[in-house]
């Protein structure tokens, strides 16, 4: 009996027999692992906004073009202060420093324009440059109840600019896919957004229009 267990003890603990066991527990350990959450997963991915077209977004920034009137103001040299609308040129005329390219710029640049202008002159950079007024073209078309063109003089979204065609043609409409095109630079654009998820409530994010886009409201039954 004795030397049965012997035996019995000897093979339990024979390096074959501890190889395995050492193997099992590896495994063991390995299934474990795979039950930890996997940070790429899509799960554990921020999830995107769909539905509407980003803009730039959208906060959006004023670029100022011709036509728009704007403000200067010089707080240290009050007799400077000038209101003046930006002509065809792209220019503005102004005192001391003559004429100075404001078409393309945004109010922060023109500003920083007339402060390195003005400093030699007047010895102090306190200049503010402020928007008076816009006017601006956008083009509606598709199936709205009025398309056509529209002068806007602030800035306009391309919901607000369906309104002011008379809303959305109700039996025809694809709300959900609203184009937007947009000549940048010389180079066609096209935008499609989606105007339902903001009726809807389930979107808060405007798409600002710039001068000359053109909004088409498709039908429900075209194919894009």
């Amino acid at each position: 009996m004795k030397t049965k267990l012997s035996s019995l003890r000897f093979q339990l603990c024979s390096p074959r027999i501890l190889v395995i066991c050492g193997l099992a527990v590896v495994s063991l350990l390995g299934l474990g692992g795979c039950a930890s959450p996997d940070a790429s997963s899509p799960a554990s991915s921020p999830n995107e906004k769909t539905g509407a077209a980003p803009v730039a977004g959208h906060s959006e920034v004023i670029i100022l073009r011709e036509g728009d009137v704007v403000r200067i103001s010089f707080p240290g040299a009050p007799s400077y202060d000038s209101t003046l609308p930006i002509r065809r040129d792209g220019k503005i005329a102004l005192q001391l420093v003559g004429e100075v390219q404001a078409s393309g710029l945004t109010i922060d640049q023109l500003q920083e324009s007339l402060i390195n202008l003005y400093t030699p002159q007047i010895g102090h950079k306190d200049i503010s440059v402020s928007l008076q007024s816009s006017s601006f073209p956008v083009f509606v078309t598709g199936a709205v109840v009025h398309p056509g063109k529209i002068l806007s003089d602030h800035p306009m979204t391309a919901l607000e600019a369906v309104m002011e065609a008379g809303g959305f043609d109700n039996a025809t409409a694809n709300t959900r896919a609203v184009k937007i095109i947009r000549n940048e630079n010389g180079v066609m654009k096209h935008f499609i957004i989606n105007l339902q998820r903001i009726l809807d409530g389930k979107d808060s994010t405007p798409f600002y229009l710039q001068p000359d886009d053109i909004i088409y409201v498709s039908e429900r039954f075209e194919l894009f």
